[in-house]
């Protein structure tokens, strides 16, 4: 029986089982009419209460005292609003002949949207590196990103004439900034409490983004989404994220170590500068992307799973490896992958 278990490396995620589920409930029996207008301010709640409990967990004394490595958190910010946008630029000259227009503006936004908090912590635990700094970076673009990623939208994406507006930004600080300062000023009162629910709340975050993909892809199979995307094209699609990761790991492992980062450093910046956070992309996009969401989110929820898999492999092959004396940051059990990670 031994023989056909799946190796120890590959995360056979129920998550992602779940959100390739809800894709097909919303392509058989998706919302439309009334339905979808109940199912639109649901959705707008429980993203709006999703941030207001991130704005709750995040210590701000654990993020104030992250700031020192500040070097490390600027690399990080670099790989994730600075290489991927340019990459992601570069990805412009395959459209019209391996891309669509709105497959590459799909593309170009999962390049601009932040880092993922709770798998870049995962895997950088796995991998024996820097656990803190991981901590606070993942938290640190996270936030940065609520303002830089439509910002950067509205810049790049059609040349800012995509439904980015000043009034876009506005619905994103409203829905996803200001719950998150609201769970920070109430976190002296409330923070113990989250904490201690810390398990059933976790079953919410990912209630919310399923709700959010329903939600995205029903409005989708109403457009006409899978006509309008063919297996051709996905086939493109994904082989040209595994590129785009593949340098940005590169990148993210053999840049540091030239900036004379150590290698406990060094597997923090790979893991928090290489992804891509589902949870804070997805909402963003059904705001900025409106009618035109399911095809922009497509592009990040492929990402997603890829950059889940590959990393898992690499924070594996990482934790055999012979670690220096000087590795900082606590020593902390590295959690399963499978079921565990979101982003």
């Amino acid at each position: 029986m031994n023989r056909l278990k799946p190796p120890s490396w590959l995360p056979v995620d129920a998550y992602i089982l779940a959100l390739v589920g809800t894709v097909v409930v919303a392509t058989l029996l998706p919302a439309s009419g009334t339905a979808a207008t109940v199912l639109g301010h649901l959705t707008t709640g429980a993203v709006a209460f999703l941030f207001f409990l991130y704005g709750a967990r995040l210590s701000t004394a654990e993020a104030v005292e992250g700031l020192k490595h500040w070097r490390l958190h600027l690399t990080v910010l670099a790989a994730t609003f600075v290489a991927f946008p340019l990459l992601g630029l570069a990805g412009r000259a395959l459209v019209p002949y391996a891309l669509t227009p709105e497959l590459y503006n799909g593309l170009l936004f999962l390049c601009l949207v932040p880092s993922t908090i709770q798998s870049s912590i995962t895997f950088t635990s796995i991998a024996r590196g820097n656990v803190a700094a991981a901590i606070c970076a993942g938290s640190f673009s996270s936030i940065l990103g609520i303002l830089v990623t439509p910002l950067l939208a509205a810049l790049l994406i059609s040349g800012g004439s995509a439904g980015f507006s000043m009034d876009s930004l506005l619905k994103i600080v409203l829905q996803l900034l200001v719950p998150f300062l609201a769970g920070q000023l109430l976190r002296r009162w409330i923070g113990g409490l989250v904490t201690r629910h810390k398990k059933g709340l976790s079953y919410f975050d990912r209630g919310s983004i399923l709700l959010v993909v329903y939600a995205a892809f029903s409005v989708g199979m109403v457009q006409g989404i899978w006509q309008q995307v063919s297996p051709v094209q996905l086939v493109v699609l994904v082989a040209v994220e595994a590129v785009l990761l593949a340098v940005m790991l590169g990148l993210t492992w053999y840049g540091p170590k030239r900036l004379g980062f150590d290698r406990a450093d060094r597997v923090a910046i790979q893991f928090a500068g290489s992804k891509k956070s589902l949870a804070a992309g997805l909402p963003m996009a059904t705001v900025l992307f409106g009618a035109h969401a399911s095809l922009a989110v497509l592009p990040l929820m492929l990402f997603h799973q890829m950059q889940l898999m590959v990393c898992a492999v690499i924070a594996r092959r990482r934790g055999r490896d012979v670690v220096p004396q000087d590795v900082r940051g606590p020593s902390l059990r590295p959690e399963p992958v499978a079921g565990k990670i979101t982003g």
